[in-house]
């Protein structure tokens, strides 16, 4: 893996709400376990977790309703962050910018649901934006579409964004025990 080692880095981890699985996802309890894995990661390495929730009435994820909340699976922090957005794109008309903060990041991590709406959306506009974004390239997962499996969806995207075309700052994946173990060497790296 080619990247360069993380200094400031940021887990972004899209709508894994509890409206949002009411419709089965590929290998819910494994993408929420590895996300699990990965936020503590972050955590340990000191860097921080923002949750993004999708919050529309229309869509059934009203703001406070049982169905807006996160999965009670995941493992919050009380350092955690929350940004409310009601469209696929976290960035647009959401503070996500300004909670990412002025600071250079090393690592813009992202994973959650769904792969080829909120997720891939989120993905191009933090690549165009001049983010370093990098994927869990299996802590992410979608549904079951009309003509595409879920895990067929999955593995499409992983190749999109791996091949996206933005000079200077490519996407980047690995999966969650390699972001881990990285993020966990340069923990006790920097404790020496």
């Amino acid at each position: 893996m080619e990247w360069k080692e993380f200094g400031n880095v940021v887990a972004l981890i899209v709508d894994m709400q509890v409206g949002v699985f009411a419709n089965p996802r590929h290998d819910r309890a494994g993408v929420v376990e590895r996300i699990n894995a990965l936020t503590a990661a972050v955590r340990g390495h000191g860097g921080r977790v923002v949750f993004i929730r999708h919050t529309d009435a229309a869509d059934g994820l009203a703001e406070g309703s049982e169905a807006w909340q996160l999965l009670p699976e995941l493992v919050l922090s009380a350092a955690d962050r929350c940004v409310e957005k009601s469209a696929c794109d976290a960035f647009l008309n959401t503070p996500l910018a300004d909670v990412l903060g002025n600071e250079a990041l090393d690592a813009l991590i992202i994973a959650g649901c769904a792969s080829d709406f909120c997720v891939d959306t989120t993905v191009r506009t933090a690549a165009a934006l001049g983010y370093p974004v990098r994927i869990a390239s299996d802590a992410h997962t979608t549904a079951d579409r009309p003509h595409l499996d879920a895990l067929t969806i999955i593995r499409h995207h992983n190749y999109v964004w791996e091949n996206l075309i933005v000079p200077g700052n490519p996407v980047r994946l690995a999966s969650t025990a390699e972001l881990c173990a990285m993020l966990a060497r340069q923990a006790a790296s920097a404790a020496r």
